[in-house]
């Protein structure tokens, strides 16, 4: 169901290492079920998420980096 201030979703194209993906995967129907509720694109997201809130911390002030697409 999508709420009016989720952001939409959309397709990407990585390339991991297989057995990062595949413990990735199987972490994910591990923790699919209650209470968790875990799919691999949460935790991608999560993942995501917190490695670039790492990465403005040590290397922007804290601040959103610049977009590249505006320049």
């Amino acid at each position: 169901m999508h709420t009016p201030n989720a952001m939409p979703k959309v397709r990407a194209t990585l390339y991991l290492p297989w057995e990062l993906l595949e413990e990735a995967r199987n972490a994910a129907v591990h923790l699919a079920g209650n209470p968790v509720r875990l799919t691999l694109t949460k935790l991608a997201e999560e993942a995501l998420r917190s490695q670039l809130q790492y990465l403005k911390e040590r290397y922007n002030d804290g601040r959103d980096f610049p977009s590249e697409l505006s320049s």
